[in-house]
């Protein structure tokens, strides 16, 4: 009998993961405004998920690659499952927080996933079997938010046990059929490992000591930061301007979803050989700056899918031409601890950026998280031309 490939066990580990946490997505604004929470208060909790996510994604990395990345995945996959149940579970606004807390605390599952992929390919094939990670994560949010917006009439928490029971379905299911990747090495190749991928002064040195370098990572923090911005009130725009509920925010979500996987899955690599990853990222953060411009003032339902679209497009175009360009111009030796040193910008920013979302809705308006994120975009674009020209210039 032919064994099944470890790629495809972790594709489907991923994708069903991913489809469990977007069918949360839509749910939890209205589950949180059920119980009096604010739209600052919802940033909060978005933030809250993002800053354990923070503090323990590097320690479960690390402790990969000392114990193996089987037990991770499998103990990712439990935490999930006792965070969702948790979540549907809940009775107030602050079980609600603890149960998101407690879910960033093991959201572990794509690193130490991109972590096995490596283990299990050779270079010659990695890409390939990352871009398994990128088309998990696209259908999962396609599937999982659709999936919560037709649950949620039934009630708020039950997307969340639904949910919940896909994680410990895909535990058990890891438990028995998900291989281990890591091989018996020498403690000091992992220790050598993790100090190249933590967050430290000499990574920071580094990155920051080359101006081009440090021009994209700033991009990509202040990218970021305005796309966490607007995730953590979208909904509550749509609901204030076209009185969309969890339903048809699960529907919107998985439009967004639909439109990253054709761009990233299928028309990245042409738009890159056809303009360079500068001027992608130019023409996605252009995009961006259109999406955000308009969509705090539309008011039908054609008008709110073209601005969705220039957001979706824009994120799809400019956050891997970013990447890209930051790992371009990193030394080989190196590449590690900069691309640790951009991530944990990203994740500073995705702890930002829900926080100041919820609370210029609050205080300023339905407008203003779109009108300050497209400021921060509006910086961007000029910083992303400066960086363009810089790169002509040493051409």
């Amino acid at each position: 009998m032919r064994k099944t490939s470890p790629l495809v066990i972790i594709f489907l580990t991923v994708f069903i993961d991913l489809v469990g946490f977007g069918m949360v997505l839509p749910v939890l604004p209205f589950y949180a405004e059920h119980y009096g929470a604010t739209a600052y208060v919802i940033g909060l909790m978005a933030t809250s998920y993002s800053f354990m996510q923070f503090l323990f994604a590097p320690l479960w990395g690390r402790l990969s690659d000392r114990v193996g990345r089987r037990p991770i995945i499998i103990m990712s996959l439990l935490g999930s499952a006792i965070s969702l149940a948790w979540f549907g579970l809940a009775t107030s606004l602050t079980g609600l927080f603890v149960s998101r807390m407690f879910a960033g605390t093991f959201a572990a599952n794509i690193p130490t996933a991109q972590a096995y992929i490596a283990d299990v390919t050779t270079s010659e094939n990695r890409a390939k079997g990352m871009g398994l990670i990128g088309a998990a994560f696209g259908l999962g949010f396609i599937f999982g938010p659709s999936l919560g917006g037709l649950l949620s009439p039934y009630g708020f928490s039950v997307p969340s046990f639904v949910a919940a029971g896909l994680a410990l379905a895909n535990c058990v299911s890891a438990f028995f059929l998900l291989p281990e990747s890591r091989r018996r090495q020498a403690v000091e190749s992992s220790q050598e490992h993790a100090n190249q991928s933590r967050f430290n002064l000499r990574n920071l040195k580094v990155a920051f000591s080359h101006s081009l370098l440090r021009m994209f990572i700033i991009l990509f923090f202040l990218l970021t930061f305005a796309f966490a911005n607007m995730e953590t009130t979208f909904a509550l725009l749509t609901e204030r301007l076209m009185n969309y509920g969890a339903r048809e925010n699960g529907y919107l979500f998985t439009y967004i979803g639909v439109l990253a996987a054709v761009v990233q899955g299928g028309l990245l690599g042409v738009l890159v050989r056809k303009f360079g990853e500068s001027r992608l990222a130019t023409m996605g953060l252009v995009l961006l700056l259109i999406g955000f411009a308009t969509l705090p003032y539309i008011h039908q339902l054609y008008s709110l899918l073209l601005s969705i679209a220039a957001i979706a497009v824009g994120y799809g175009v400019a956050q891997p031409s970013i990447n890209s360009l930051i790992s371009r111009h990193t030394d080989e030796d190196m590449q590690g601890g900069v691309l640790g040193i951009s991530q944990s910008f990203s994740s500073l920013a995705r702890v930002l950026g829900p926080a100041w979302g919820g609370w210029v809705f609050d205080k300023y308006g339905v407008a203003s998280p779109y009108l300050s994120g497209g400021i921060v975009l509006a910086g961007c674009v000029g910083l992303s031309v400066m960086a363009g020209m810089r790169l002509s210039s040493h051409d």
